[in-house]
């Protein structure tokens, strides 16, 4: 069994009209990863999903999309942390209104706490033992309906390891978003890009585990 967890990102539905930059084409609803290895089209996605939900005064260039996103008093985007076993082929993925701002959030499982990891369908930690049982779907829905049954699987002792690696790609991710910004020309604009997202997703300060 090999368990992974991954920052994502929901790929949201455009409105009309395209972005300024070019970005991968990804169907509305599906998930991005985060990490070093993403393309300047994936990150150009990211960047276009993040401004997804701001109004930006015409032309609505590439300068005044960014210069309406370091406007913003927070940056959020819809998505989270991702949990998969490899081995059984199965993703449990964030509900609805999941933000990835939040993903630090799963370190409450350490103490015996629970994140919120979103709604319709609603993720749910279940403490079973030393393990952490991960529902795509809460309560009765657990057994019935779209996501009957689907879970995944994480040992307690694994879980802060998983969560350093996750840290470890955003951070990557971060790389791969100031090199995109300067090949596009942002300047001034791509550094404080990089420093906003770094900020307001808390991605590389330290991250303090509890002892579980």
């Amino acid at each position: 069994m090999v368990i992974t967890m991954q920052a994502v990102v929901e790929v949201p539905m455009f409105d009309s009209g395209s972005s300024p930059w070019p970005t991968e084409q990804l169907a509305p609803g599906s998930w991005l990863v985060l990490n070093a290895d993403c393309t300047d089209k994936r990150t150009g996605l990211f960047v276009a999903a993040l401004a997804n939900r701001i109004d930006v005064a015409p032309p609505g260039g590439r300068n005044e999309v960014v210069d309406a996103l370091l406007a913003e008093e927070m940056l959020i985007v819809a998505g989270g942390l991702q949990v998969g076993d490899t081995t059984a082929g199965t993703n449990v993925v964030p509900g609805c209104c999941s933000g990835l701002e939040d993903w630090r959030d799963w370190a409450q499982a350490l103490t015996g706490g629970s994140p919120w990891l979103g709604h319709d369908p609603s993720p749910e930690l279940e403490v079973l033992g030393e393990d952490l049982r991960v529902w795509q779907d809460a309560g009765p829905n657990r057994h019935r309906g779209r996501w009957a049954g689907r879970h995944v699987d994480i040992p307690r002792r694994a879980l802060p390891q998983l969560l350093l690696r996750a840290q470890r790609d955003l951070v990557g991710f971060l790389d791969a978003l100031d090199g995109w910004a300067a090949r596009s020309g942002l300047g001034h604009r791509g550094s404080a890009l990089v420093k906003a997202v770094d900020q307001n997703f808390a991605i590389a300060a330290p991250l303090v585990l509890p002892a579980g």
